[in-house]
């Protein structure tokens, strides 16, 4: 029987059609599609790249799990920029590196180990900011040490005088802003950019806890605000970034009282805490203080049970609404005895963040620990432990720091 010309036209028809097709392996994702979500778990994608999953069969999750991604950034990511690593000796481990060019640090904090001489420490500098340069967003780490002064300098050179000295020499306004401006130019010098210094602790008698080793600048509130003040202004002025400490105030813990070692409480009333303890953060913040560091003590007339860095009504609370400040908080060392009863690094690393701590500080001089925190903050973040608001702010204010030093 032969074939009409109509039957050709469409079979022609047909196969002009098959040929324009596209084909199911290159059919674009909807945004809402199941297959455009991001897939989290232990295998990540190599840094800067992203691979499709394979479709999966639909899961039934509880009210507590996320059934959307947080972000299409990898959560492990998100995690390592509110993490600070640390390290044993002169030279930075291999798989510290590897981190970082992975984009999971946010910095690292530096000790005297790591510093056997200027020269060794520069070049360990240029090491972590060359694997900082070649993550995905090529953010400059945050660089830091405890700068303070007197017998508490990770590096040798300025400032010499202690606190103490300082606010009892002749101009003591201008020997805090000399210090400060010192250590900015002995960070710098090395390639650091964040001090872990000025300590505001207002001590109580002579010889406690933070007076033993001349940290303090005074028993009176008011000098160690204008001194505080003057360290700090002066060190940002050079590109350093500040750090306030110990939130709310170490100044009342007697003699022997370490948070590093044990658990410490200062019963200390509401009024004087506030009148005379948290006076000198007043004046840091209205001078532009970049971070503040919360203390591990407990204060029972803020909060009976958590240490002031795992409370939210000390950091959230008093800190950031009472206070007004709006910058980077970081904790102390998260492997401080005081937080014996709060888990590991990585459930203490949570519980910091949980209260409102921007930065957690792994100064345990491994680098285990500071991946146990990440791979932590992560599974809250993901699981909905953790805000993901919250969260997504306190990296925001990081980050933001980091760009703001990207010149130092």
């Amino acid at each position: 029987m032969p074939i009409s010309r109509r039957t050709i036209r469409l079979a022609l028809l047909a196969l002009l059609l098959s040929a324009l097709a596209p084909s199911a392996s290159s059919t674009p994702l909807s945004p809402l599609s199941p297959l455009a979500l991001p897939v989290r778990g232990a295998a990540a994608d190599p840094p800067g790249e992203r691979t499709e999953p394979a479709a999966t069969a639909p899961t039934h999750s509880t009210p507590t799990e996320r059934t959307t991604p947080v972000s299409t950034t990898d959560a492990l990511q998100l995690a390592g920029r509110r993490v600070v690593y640390s390290y044993p000796g002169p030279t930075p481990p291999p798989e510290l590196l590897s981190t970082i060019r992975a984009g999971r640090a946010a910095g690292v904090i530096l000790f005297k180990d790591n510093v056997p001489s200027l020269p060794q420490l520069q070049a360990a500098v240029g090491q972590l900011r060359q694997a900082a340069a070649e993550a995905p967003s090529a953010a400059p780490l945050l660089l830091m040490t405890d700068q303070e002064g007197g017998r508490i300098r990770r590096l040798p050179g300025a400032p010499e005088l202690s606190a103490k000295q300082t606010g009892l020499a002749p101009d003591p306004a201008g020997a805090a802003a000399g210090a400060g401006a010192g250590a900015a130019r002995t960070l710098s010098g090395a390639g650091l950019n964040v001090n872990l210094a000025p300590v505001l602790d207002v001590y109580d008698a002579p010889d406690d806890f933070i007076d033993h080793f001349e940290r303090s600048y005074s028993q009176k509130p008011e000098v160690v605000a204008e001194l505080g003040s003057a360290f700090l202004a002066a060190q940002q002025s050079l590109g350093v970034a500040a750090t306030a400490k110990h939130f709310p105030g170490l100044g009342a813990a007697p003699a022997g009282a370490n948070t590093d070692a044990e658990p410490v409480v200062l019963p200390v009333p509401l009024a004087d805490l506030r009148a005379r303890d948290e006076e000198p953060y007043r004046a840091a913040i209205a001078a532009g203080v970049r971070l503040v560091m919360a203390s591990w003590a407990v204060y029972p007339a803020l909060d009976a049970y958590r240490p002031a860095g795992l409370s939210r009504a000390v950091v959230h609370g008093e800190l950031r609404e009472r206070l007004g400040f709006r910058g980077v908080t970081i904790t102390d060392a998260l492997e401080a005895g005081a937080l014996a009863s709060f888990g590991d690094a990585g459930e203490r690393a949570v519980a910091a963040a949980d209260a409102g701590m921007d930065l957690l500080l792994c100064s345990g001089r491994e680098v285990g620990q500071g991946a146990a925190a990440v791979a932590a903050l992560a599974a809250a973040l993901d699981s909905g432990r953790l805000d993901e608001a919250g969260f997504t702010e306190a990296v925001h204010r990081v980050d933001a720091l980091r760009a703001s030093l990207a010149g130092s």
